[in-house]
């Protein structure tokens, strides 16, 4: 068979070689979140010749998002994209060789057992929240799939990779979600495009061990890097002998913890999400809006500008999910929807 050049250079590493490429080729990998962490780990994931990408994320495009989160474009945001499709389009130039699936929807209890399958090799981190995190720790915690969490704020990088069953889980580290407003966010403490690299660096780099079947050069616990300051440190974890998902208890799978409502970091808006799985019509639900403001519906989401509230905008998904953009009051975004949805 002839070898594909596309990679020669880094099967020719050592550490990863020809078998472990191979195996790279075979494997299935989860993106949660396509923000600047997602984005970017998804792009370094494609380009090293991962087989299949699923890439999942609830969002939509802003301009803000250019600053750091690196396959998008300002014609992204003209087309109005969701970023899991904006996402889909730009890999698929990057890498034609490879399978793609991209899933525009948040990440709930309800649905991740169907979104994060037991076929998956492993699962990566691209969120921005502690309960998403507790979430996919649970189902991955269940299933045995390994993931490598990543989190940056101002220039501060956290990751480390958990094997389920021998390394300690994300509940170990973390214990619980902390209380809103209690650590700072990119809202309060912004985000360095930089540090987005180098913390997409540091976990890929685990991801591409694991995949490639070199678990024994995974050097275990947690990274701490303060790029502006120039440190690096790692610090051991041990597991918590009463570690609730560690002993087969899966509070965050079992709907623990997870609000219906959601402020979004950076974005002065909320997200509502229904109770129980919905379908929208989103074409029946346009010719409803039209008269009351300007609508502009693609076929992953509909956008309603109210004309008595110009500066709010509703965006609805097929799936009844809702962002409420020009409040971060969650009474009043509830009301809007009520409003215009009649929920």
């Amino acid at each position: 068979m002839t070898e594909n050049p596309r990679y020669s250079r880094q099967a020719l590493y050592a550490g990863i070689g020809k078998p472990g490429q191979a195996r790279l080729a075979k494997s299935r990998a989860a993106i949660v979140g396509l923000g600047a962490l997602g984005a970017a780990a998804a792009d370094t994931l494609a380009r090293a010749g991962v087989g299949t990408l699923r890439i999942i994320d609830r969002d939509i495009l802003e301009l803000t998002n250019l600053q750091r989160q690196i396959l998008y474009s300002e014609q992204d945001i003209k087309d109005g994209l969701p970023k899991a499709k904006a996402a889909h389009k730009r890999l698929s130039l990057v890498n034609s060789e490879i399978e793609i699936e991209s899933v525009v929807s948040d990440v709930t209890a309800v649905n991740i057992d169907d979104l994060l399958d037991d076929d998956f090799d492993i699962i990566v981190d691209g969120t921005d929240n502690f309960e998403t995190r507790l979430l996919i720790n649970d189902v991955a915690m269940k299933k045995k799939i390994p993931w490598v969490y990543c989190g940056v704020i101002g220039a501060s990088i956290h990751s480390f990779p958990i094997l389920p069953g021998e390394t300690p889980c994300f509940r170990c580290y973390i214990g619980e979600a902390p209380p809103p407003g209690s650590v700072d966010t990119c809202d309060t403490a912004g985000v360095l495009g930089p540090a987005v690299l180098v913390a997409v660096g540091l976990a890929c780099v685990d991801v591409l061990k694991i995949l490639a079947g070199k678990t024994e050069a995974l050097v275990h616990g947690l990274q701490m890097v303060d790029l502006w300051a120039g440190r690096h440190r790692r610090f051991g974890l041990k597991k918590d002998s009463q570690c609730p998902a560690c002993l087969g208890q899966y509070d965050y799978l079992d709907g623990k913890g997870r609000s219906a409502e959601a402020r979004l970091c950076g974005r002065n808006a909320v997200q509502i999400h229904p109770g129980e799985k919905a379908t929208i019509d989103l074409k029946a639900l346009a010719e409803r809006l039209s008269p009351l403001g300007v609508v502009e519906p693609n076929p992953f989401l509909l956008r309603f500008r109210p004309a008595d509230w110009p500066e709010g905008e509703l965006t609805i998904f097929p799936d009844g999910r809702s962002i409420i953009k020009g409040t971060n009051d969650l009474s009043r975004a509830r009301s809007v929807l009520a409003r215009f949805l009649g929920s």
